[in-house]
């Protein structure tokens, strides 16, 4: 039998991946945020992680990271392979809404926005 840490035991295999245990906050999720070196407080507060939890994701990521790199860069791989599959089967399902005139009785706020639109084009 091995011995687990601590920041072993506070990091679990799923069907999605390595997650914080007792939530579906993935360390990819974690990832994206410590490859932007967002500071670690940022990345407790923004997903409501505990102490323990933010020490136990950052402790995890620096002690295997070549595994965990393999791993996001495997992620990140797949999902843009089905955000490509998507847009490609649902290409002309926007073609055909792009194509439709506008709604009745939307003519006003369709003028703000192309006025807002057109405003923010001239200031770049």
């Amino acid at each position: 039998m091995t011995a687990h840490t601590q920041t072993d035991t506070a990091i679990a295999r799923t069907e999605r991946g390595l997650a914080i245990a007792g939530t579906r906050i993935t360390l990819y999720d974690i990832m994206d945020y410590v490859i932007a070196q967002y500071p670690p407080k940022f990345i407790q507060a923004l997903f409501n992680l505990t102490n323990e939890q933010i020490d136990a994701a950052l402790s995890y990521i620096e002690k295997h990271r070549p595994e965990v790199e393999t791993e996001y860069k495997t992620i990140l791989k797949e999902a843009e392979e089905l955000k490509q599959y998507w847009q490609e089967r649902n290409r002309e399902l926007f073609e055909r809404i792009a194509a439709q005139p506008p709604k009745p009785g939307t003519e006003k706020a369709r003028a703000k926005l192309k006025a807002i639109r057109e405003k923010r084009a001239s200031q770049v």
